[in-house]
């Protein structure tokens, strides 16, 4: 019986060896899913522009309730470290200088998609959900619509909905806290 050869996962650690070496060049746009280097799609205007609309609402939104953090790591265990675009993660002191954010501190993630959406959808979301994420929204460029997912399971996340128009989203993990999602998506109010 032919076997497939096995995969050897890379650690975070080496990961992060890799990079201090030059083995990754220091603006390499990589993440570490599953114990594999994946190249990151480059970022669009679009995107772009996007990004830093969420960033600023969402700032306004959550105030000192939480941290934004704009296209930083989350280390989901020893074998995943994504760079998602948004994350609003738990106040800490320290604002995550000593250590990487891990599962427990976020309270959303948002992954913005104009040409990876089977990715987010099919990789990045199970993998969200199997760590226990509890809010990850993504927003789709291509179609525009708002993809929300809640309460993580271990095969999937039990609440998902999609919108068109998206309006007033609220943060589940913030009480009181929400942002005003028209316009965000192509073709919708300015």
């Amino acid at each position: 019986m032919e076997s497939w050869p096995r995969r050897h996962p890379i650690t975070v650690e080496d990961y992060h060896r890799m990079a201090q070496v030059g083995l990754l060049a220091p603006d390499a746009r990589v993440e570490l899913i599953e114990g594999e280097i994946i190249d990151m799609a480059p970022i669009g205007t679009d995107h772009n522009g996007v990004v830093n609309q969420l960033s600023h609402l969402l700032n306004k939104a959550v105030g000192d309730q939480g941290i934004v953090q704009t296209q930083g790591v989350v280390r989901l265990d020893q074998t995943s470290e994504p760079q998602p675009d948004l994350v609003v993660l738990a106040p800490r002191t320290d604002f995550y200088r000593s250590a990487h954010p891990a599962p427990q501190d976020v309270l959303l993630l948002i992954e913005v998609s104009d040409s990876t959406l089977r990715y987010d959808l099919d990789v990045k979301l199970p993998l969200y959900s199997r760590h226990g994420i509890p809010e990850v929204w993504i927003v789709d460029l291509q179609n525009a619509v708002l993809h929300v997912c809640r309460s993580p399971a271990t095969g999937g996340y039990q609440d998902q909905d999609a919108a068109k128009q998206p309006g007033i989203m609220w943060v589940a993990g913030l009480r009181g806290v929400a942002v005003d999602m028209t316009g965000i998506l192509p073709g919708g109010d300015s």
